[in-house]
């Protein structure tokens, strides 16, 4: 592969990352034009609804962009969307050349778009960087395939596997730089979930909040079969755009699904199931609502849930290096668990990760059906 190739195409991807957390249901973008061996044009896409990145970096190329080479983390659109077709402008920048990570898996475009290039002569080089590419868009590609959002798990637990007392007590099993890290996922994430219990143990804010500033807050989910979340909850009573979202079911009673409304709350009715919530339903709702991604925050419940449904695609299991002791002391996830160890869930692609004193395990789902 091109060294060349490569290192323009990090720039990109350097630069669509700026937008972390900002451009859902949208892929993150970047673009870098060269030109005899010099950047004369970088963009990325900020967010939905705005310019895409290879529109920005051939603005700012301007008359160079005519015979130079455009890298592109994804391949440029072809359809009209939210904006323009992507290769209308690549074409009339008269560009010679473009090199692109990866396809873009939205069947509105999937190869077309290349193939629109080609069409016009202009030469097209794809899958530089491509795992690259993939990773940086794990959210966007399956949200446009399957249209429902990206779960990630996140807990936290002592070194025997507690994530609180046998009181009941859970802040803080683990320390500041851990928690900071924390804020900085629910800062990428479109929304962050958990369930009633949460909410009438710990009473949590559930916003982003970075240290310096300018965090992002995510949607906030609250599973509520039985609408028990006070309406003086902090949850529901936060200076915040983004929305609390009560989550309840058909047996919740009336006048308490009122008074959260009355409260600032949106109320969301899926079905019920043996756990509580129907899970794949309010995925698939949350799909509809173009949530893309959704942090789950919960506790042994909600946790064991998510896993026995096969609906989490990525972990961040945070371990404390303490003990907290005790049989009627919570673990990680609740459930029935699995009767053989063969039908464990296992995860892949592991990165072992340190914030301060504690370890954080982040990995990939295996799906059972994979």
């Amino acid at each position: 592969m091109n060294t060349g190739d490569q290192h323009y195409m990090q720039m990109a991807l350097e630069l669509a990352a700026r937008a972390m957390g900002r451009t859902s249901p949208n892929p993150m973008v970047g673009a870098v034009v060269v030109k005899d061996g010099r950047v004369v044009g970088r963009g990325y896409h900020a967010r939905a609804g705005t310019p895409h990145a290879e529109v920005h970096a051939l603005r700012e190329a301007g008359e160079l962009a005519g015979g130079a080479t455009l890298y592109v983390t994804l391949e440029p659109c072809c359809h009209h969307g939210r904006t323009g077709p992507c290769t209308e402008a690549i074409i009339k920048a008269r560009v010679n050349r473009v090199v692109v990570a990866m396809t873009d898996p939205n069947p509105l475009v999937a190869g077309k778009g290349m193939q629109k290039l080609k069409d016009a002569d202009i030469q097209v080089t794809c899958g530089v960087l491509e795992e690259d590419a993939c990773r940086l868009n794990e959210i966007f590609i399956k949200y446009i395939i399957t249209r429902l959002p990206y779960v990630v798990l996140k807990t936290a637990m002592s070194l025997d596997g507690k994530i609180a007392t046998s009181q009941g007590e859970s802040q803080w099993i683990t320390g500041t730089t851990a928690r900071e890290y924390v804020h900085r996922l629910r800062d990428k994430y479109d929304a962050i979930l958990v369930g009633v219990g949460t909410v009438l143990a710990d009473d949590p804010s559930l916003t982003c909040r970075l240290q310096e500033g300018g965090g992002k807050d995510p949607v906030r989910i609250i599973l509520d079969s039985q609408a028990r979340t006070p309406s003086t909850a902090r949850v529901l009573n936060q200076p915040s755009e983004a929305p609390a979202l009560i989550v309840t079911t058909p047996g919740a009673p009336p006048e308490r699904v009122q008074m959260l409304k009355q409260a600032g709350a949106q109320v969301l009715e899926v079905p019920g199931s043996e756990c509580g919530i129907d899970l794949e339903a309010l995925l698939q709702e949350l799909g509809r609502r173009e949530i893309s991604s959704v942090l789950v925050e919960g506790g042994a419940r909600v946790n064991g849930s998510f896993i026995t449904g096969n609906l989490v695609d990525k972990v961040y299991w945070f371990i404390a290096p303490k003990f907290i002791g005790g049989t009627a002391a919570p673990g990680p996830v609740g459930g029935p668990g699995i009767a053989a160890l063969q039908d464990a869930l296992s995860i892949k692609d592991i990165k072992l990760n340190r914030y301060g004193e504690d370890i954080c395990i982040e990995g990939y789902a295996v799906k059972w059906s994979d």
